[in-house]
């Protein structure tokens, strides 16, 4: 994991792996975001796959796919709500990180 720092309670990194989830509670994150929709890229573990892991490690999980069909400010609408409800710092991933970055970003613009 490469994970980046964005703000003091949200980071990125990429692509995790069900055996990251307990390293991930470990570094004291309390939630994890997926914006990678399922089947987007081969050998990627299906998001059920990562919450059954997330949640055997105590942590929060949420599914706000980016990508395809998803539009990116109504993603960043819901991404800032959630951010809201959760307490403590959160890991975002996606392949790279670069749209949960960036999708952070457009929750920050819109406001509210």
């Amino acid at each position: 994991m490469h994970i980046r720092p964005i703000t003091h309670n949200y980071h990125v990194t990429g692509q995790l792996k069900p055996t990251d989830l307990s390293k991930v509670a470990e570094a004291g994150y309390t939630a994890v975001i997926c914006m990678r929709p399922d089947g987007e890229g081969w050998g990627q573990p299906k998001f059920s796959v990562i919450e059954e892991a997330a949640k055997a490690a105590n942590l929060k999980v949420y599914y706000l796919p980016v990508g395809g069909s998803a539009v990116p400010m109504e993603q960043a609408r819901k991404l800032r709500a959630l951010l809201k409800e959760t307490e403590g710092p959160v890991l975002a991933f996606c392949a790279s990180g670069a749209r949960c970055a960036g999708l952070y970003q457009m929750a920050e613009q819109i406001g509210g």
